[in-house]
């Protein structure tokens, strides 16, 4: 047997490892539970500052989108963050441990469970992370960007703002009104009197 990966040192860690399995599981729960907590204390705190702003930019249909995947982020993080904290203490309640095997069925018992618990943990937190990616995508996708030829026209007549078409002969090109209300206007250049470009109408 190789003095490298055989031997009694090895032997005895393999018999030990059965007594550290649970508390190292233990201390990567741990870790979970902080790192979850922090991302849904994140989630929650970025939809309350920015996520009115940033909602109002969207047609509804994807405003409700984005918020049930920031909903589901949040609320999958917070599970995640349960199961995280589960498998870091476990049961507490020892009552039934009368000896040895019991000791040893109870920790067989815990270390399954906070494994499956741990695993949980992190499918709610990559689960939660799609989600709040997905919700910018859509936020950044959606959002309908500005026009940026909009114009207000100065006439003998008053004013017109709308978006800017061209000029020509027939005169200066405007799109006026929103949505099924767009219309195209000809404003005679002779009655022209200024044009400035403007942010929003």
């Amino acid at each position: 047997m190789s003095p490298r990966y055989g031997g009694r040192p090895w032997e005895r860690l393999y018999r030990e490892l059965e007594f550290t399995t649970l508390p190292e599981l233990r201390r990567q729960a741990e870790g979970w539970r902080n790192g979850l907590g922090g991302l849904t204390a994140l989630v929650g705190l970025l939809a309350v500052l920015k996520g009115r702003d940033d909602l109002a930019k969207l047609p509804e249909a994807l405003q409700w989108a984005t918020l049930g995947m920031t909903g589901g982020a949040f609320l999958l993080l917070v599970l995640g963050s349960v199961l995280a904290i589960q498998a870091a203490h476990g049961t507490p309640d020892t009552s039934g441990v009368a000896g040895g095997t019991d000791l040893h069925r109870w920790t067989e018992k815990e270390t399954r469970t906070a494994r499956g618990r741990l695993r949980g943990a992190a499918r709610c937190c990559l689960a939660g992370v799609l989600l709040v990616f997905a919700a910018v995508v859509v936020g950044w996708v959606g959002s309908e960007s500005p026009d940026t030829h909009l114009v207000r026209v100065s006439t003998d007549t008053g004013e017109r703002c709308g978006e800017f078409l061209g000029a020509g002969a027939r005169g200066l090109r405007l799109e006026t009104g929103e949505g099924d209300e767009k219309k195209e206007v000809v404003l005679a250049l002779s009655h022209v009197r200024e044009v400035v470009p403007v942010q929003q109408c």
